[in-house]
């Protein structure tokens, strides 16, 4: 499994912080050599502040090393960092505890008069904001996530958006609602860092904004598959807005993984879109392949069942030990049989049980109750010749007028969607109506 882990190529575009979360995992998955996986959770460690959490890890791998007495130094040397930095935003601090102060954080929306506010009213020094921001990171390095979203919250709210630290700000309160798992915050950020990132787009050198949108593409997944309209999220942004397309195609091809995975389970929007999913993996076959972008391949490329059926137990195993996707296994191998199924029905009038089990990796009885309630529930034109062993299918024609239907059934949505970013782009009020259709850019 080691081949098709991902671990080296998340490690450049993660936090420390975040890429614990996948060392703890694979930790407990046992792909690697236990001593490898604490080698390399120490070394990510190191690049923190969690000095008592390295401590309990270097015992681990060295019991017979005594480092009581430099830990002991090194704990002294943060604990005093702390104080000094904590000693810069005192007067702050308490200040954001007045229902005074929270009333104008509330109501006030332009930075700039919150700032001046709490200049003038409460006398608060001039770079205040600077030492706001230091002293949350510092706690964040320590592992106090929840403090660190508070005060980066207060931060971005005080910052003008041009300013140095902005984007830093936000950056840390995603990972900070992340690490927290609170998902429903995370979405709302992940949203607000992403206008961000593509409104100052035109401003910024063609590198960085690669950059940036390459580290937003992984952290977003964090949230897409934690989140209950995560699969639809991954699909609008991944395969349907150009620059994070391109993005992943460019840098992080490895990431079709994630996007096949959401189509394949996303029955809603699954045959709209898989006509454009399986285009983008032949582009992109010659720089990334896994056993799921495969499975797509053999059955809608190269109507091959027998190597679709080989890469869906490979892809069992790819999704058993992948940090996003092991809570998925089940939905996926439910959703991939069925594609099989419907493949093999387009081709097929009568299709044996047996050899449709093989197709489907089933023992003959339970494909055939399979099949039972797959009729039941989709309504499927077929029959079952229990004596023949045989699974009967109708021949119902698609008229054209369902077919003009099927094909411009998005259109009003996506034409919606393109009218928004028109507004945004010219600077316009967006209609009131344009609210019933959710997330903004998603």
């Amino acid at each position: 499994m080691s081949n098709f882990d991902l671990l080296s190529r998340f490690s450049q575009y993660l936090d420390p912080h975040l890429m614990l979360k996948l060392l703890e995992f694979v930790h407990s998955q046992k792909i690697f050599d236990e001593k490898q996986i604490l080698r390399g959770k120490l070394e990510l460690i190191k690049k923190t502040k969690m000095v008592d959490y390295a401590k309990n890890l270097h015992d681990k791998m060295y019991p017979s090393q005594d480092i009581s007495k430099s830990f002991q130094e090194e704990r002294e040397s943060v604990l005093e960092q702390l104080e000094i930095l904590e000693s810069r935003v005192e007067n702050i601090s308490k200040l954001m505890n007045l229902p005074e102060v929270i009333n104008q954080i509330e109501t006030v929306r332009d930075g700039s008069h919150l700032y001046e506010y709490l200049v003038t009213r409460h006398g608060i020094s001039e770079n205040i904001t600077e030492d706001m921001y230091n002293y949350a990171k510092y706690q964040f390095e320590c592992g106090n996530y929840e403090f660190t979203s508070q005060y980066l919250y207060f931060v971005s709210t005080l910052l003008p958006t041009n300013d140095k630290l902005y984007l830093n700000s936000l950056w840390g309160i995603l990972a900070s609602e992340i690490l927290l798992e609170n998902f429903d915050t995370a979405l709302e950020e992940l949203n607000r860092l992403r206008e961000y990132i593509d409104n100052n787009a035109s401003f910024w050198p063609a590198l960085q904004t690669l950059q940036q949108r390459t580290w937003f593409v992984h952290w977003s997944l964090f949230v897409f598959f934690k989140h209950r309209d995560g699969l639809d999220l991954v699909i609008d942004l991944l395969l349907y807005q150009p620059p994070y397309l391109n993005t992943v195609q460019t840098v992080c091809p490895h990431i079709l993984r994630y996007l096949t995975t959401a189509v394949i389970i996303n029955k809603s929007r699954r045959r709209s879109v898989l006509k454009d999913l399986v285009k983008v993996i032949q582009q992109e076959s010659y720089s990334y392949r896994d056993p799921i972008t495969e499975f797509i391949e053999c059955l809608y490329v190269n109507f091959d069942f027998d190597g679709a059926q080989h890469k869906l137990l490979e892809c069992e195993s790819v999704l058993c030990y992948d940090f996003f996707l092991s809570n998925l296994v089940n939905e996926f191998i439910e959703n991939a049989r069925l594609l099989i199924f419907e493949i093999f029905c387009r081709i097929h009038e009568c299709i044996s049980i047996n050899m449709l089990s093989q197709k489907l990796n089933m023992t003959p009885d339970a494909a055939e109750q399979w099949i039972v309630n797959l009729i039941r529930h989709a309504r499927l034109d077929a029959k079952i010749d229990s004596k023949l062993g045989h699974v009967v299918m109708g021949t119902k024609a698609i008229s054209p007028y369902q077919q003009v239907i099927e094909k411009t059934k998005n259109l009003n949505s996506r034409s919606h969607f393109l009218a928004l970013n028109i507004h945004k782009k010219l600077g316009l009020k967006i209609p009131e109506s344009s609210t019933q259709w959710g997330q903004d850019y998603y």
